[in-house]
């Protein structure tokens, strides 16, 4: 029985300007994140079939991305277009970058490493999101949650409570404190490192500055605090970030 298809975090949007593009590891897999001029972001296979360079390495030029090694381009639906060398040439169907299902949801593009979409919504989804930074963790995904069920998210506005974690789905995490939710994607970069996509389920007028700031050093001292208990340790002695507070 295969494994369903879900929705995986990449990127923040933030992080992708148009016209730009940027490299991701999902377990293990090597994937390109890229977005045109005119706004869309998209997510490949991070390999040219010429010659297998990272397509994370080239440039976007409209709406087609080139490979930096001989400058093949590709359109949107990752078919070669034109070939610098042989510009007369009519490029064979066969050329093809493996594309992959894309869209964006609180500020975060997803994807799911197949031509698939999944026929579930991302979990969560709200149209108040602020963003905060994306948190690259030397542990492996099973302990970071671990430690965030115990954790203490230090509140941002006038009201705080006790932190509450809910796992929405296998990529999606929130922490709640009184009236600040935290909003998580979560990317399993392979066996020992994570990534979270970590955004503020609040409006801008609310966080921007301070309470990114706030948050983000919190983030910061989760890692490290995360990055200094040995993750084989984690069964026997479960990771608090109480003291963060």
């Amino acid at each position: 029985m295969t494994a369903p298809t879900v929705w995986i975090p990449v990127a923040l949007s933030s992080e992708i300007e148009a016209g730009a593009s940027a490299g991701a590891v999902v377990d293990g897999k090597e994937v390109v994140v890229w977005r045109d001029t005119s706004g869309k972001a998209h997510a490949w296979e991070d390999r040219c079939p010429h010659r297998g360079m990272r397509m994370s390495f080239g440039f976007v030029r409209g709406d087609h991305i080139a490979c930096l090694y001989h400058g093949w381009q590709y359109d949107t639906a990752g078919q070669c277009q034109y070939i610098p060398a042989h510009p007369d040439l009519d490029v064979p169907q066969t050329i093809k970058v493996m594309t992959y299902a894309t869209k964006e949801a609180n500020g975060v593009i997803w994807s799911t490493l197949s031509e698939e979409v999944p026929d579930e919504a991302i979990p969560g989804e709200t149209d108040q999101v602020t963003a905060l930074r994306s948190l690259y963790i030397d542990c492996p995904a099973a302990f970071v949650r671990e430690a965030l069920e115990t954790a203490s998210l230090p509140g941002f506005s006038a009201s705080e409570e006790g932190t509450d974690f809910a796992a929405l789905s296998d990529t999606v995490w929130t922490l709640t404190t009184g009236e600040d939710r935290l909003f998580i994607g979560v990317q399993r970069v392979n066996p020992s490192q994570t990534a979270l996509h970590v955004m503020i389920a609040g409006p801008q007028a609310t966080y921007a500055g301070a309470g990114q700031a706030h948050f983000s050093t919190w983030l910061e001292t989760l890692r490290r605090s995360l990055e200094d208990g040995a993750p084989e340790k984690a069964a026997s002695a479960p990771m608090t970030t109480a003291e963060v507070a």
